[in-house]
């Protein structure tokens, strides 16, 4: 009778509705942080939400109240050599997992649990996630942005309103700032289903890189934007983990538009084909 009785209280404990049931297990791996946003970031990449809040809300029960001591004792972001920032480990990796957080609710169309997640980056503005392509970039001011394009009413359906290949080219620039491969892939996409047959002809023009004058330049405007969204497509897979698609961005690129140039903000002209040719040896 006992067990009966037994029986029937683990029955009533199993579909109690105060139980809450974890339907999958996540393997938290050593539980570091910096495990954790990792895994968090697989996670995003794979478009699991369910996992990316396993693996960020981890990583913030364990390390928020060391990130929180970190960031009081900071009046400016960390400086010097990568040691000296990667020393604010838990400070760097809440802040990047409360990022991930928002980015996971921004594409699953929940833009309110995007903001608070995003707002939540803000209580460790000091932290710094470290890119793959050699730098350090800050979630705090990555998230004011995603804020800013939600409260905008902004959307993440490709925009070709300036369907011109610099529109294009620039839509695909700011797509890449934001992590958004795919919204890159449409631009770079659309720019390329335009403007490849006068950036081909272009480019068979030419024996060597223009160099005349900054007006002669850009008067190889197809094949600088075309060649440039190709380096933008290529990094943009390098950095989501695609080395396999980032070596046929960069490939077409260096075989296809070679002599294409891509203006800087400071006042020169940079080839994305050279710049290709080096990251493709670093992915091989």
């Amino acid at each position: 009778m006992r067990k009966v009785v037994l029986f029937i209280i683990l029955l009533g404990l199993i579909f109690s509705p105060a139980v809450t049931v974890t339907a999958q297990a996540y393997d938290f791996g050593n539980f570091q942080s910096q495990t954790l946003a990792a895994k968090a970031w697989q996670a995003l990449e794979k478009k699991d939400i369910e996992a990316v809040l396993a693996y960020t809300n981890k990583c913030i029960e364990l390390y928020a109240d060391k990130a929180k001591e970190m960031q009081a004792g900071l009046k400016a972001y960390p400086a010097g050599d990568n040691d000296e920032i990667f020393a604010y480990w838990a400070l760097n990796d809440v802040a990047t997992v409360y990022f991930i957080q928002g980015e996971a609710y921004r594409r699953a169309k929940m833009p309110e649990e995007a903001k608070k997640a995003y707002a939540k980056t803000q209580e460790y503005s000091f932290g710094q996630c470290w890119d793959t392509g050699g730098w350090f970039w800050k979630p705090a001011e990555a998230a004011k942005e995603k804020l800013a394009r939600i409260e905008s009413g902004a959307t993440d359906e490709a925009d070709f309103s300036d369907n011109s290949s610099s529109g294009l080219t620039a839509k695909a620039w700011q797509a890449f700032k934001e992590n958004d491969l795919d919204l890159v892939k449409k631009y770079v996409g659309k720019c390329l289903e335009l403007y490849e047959g006068k950036a081909k002809e272009m480019q068979a023009s030419l024996d060597a890189y223009a160099w005349e004058s900054k007006d002669k330049v850009f008067s190889y405007w197809a094949l600088n934007d075309v060649g440039t969204s190709l380096y933008i497509l290529g990094k943009a897979y390098e950095d989501a983990g695609k080395a396999e698609e980032a070596n046929k961005s960069y490939e077409r690129l260096v075989k296809e538009f070679k002599f294409a140039q891509c203006w800087d903000p400071g006042g020169w002209f940079w080839k994305p084909a050279e710049d290709a040719e080096k990251r493709l040896q670093k992915l091989n």
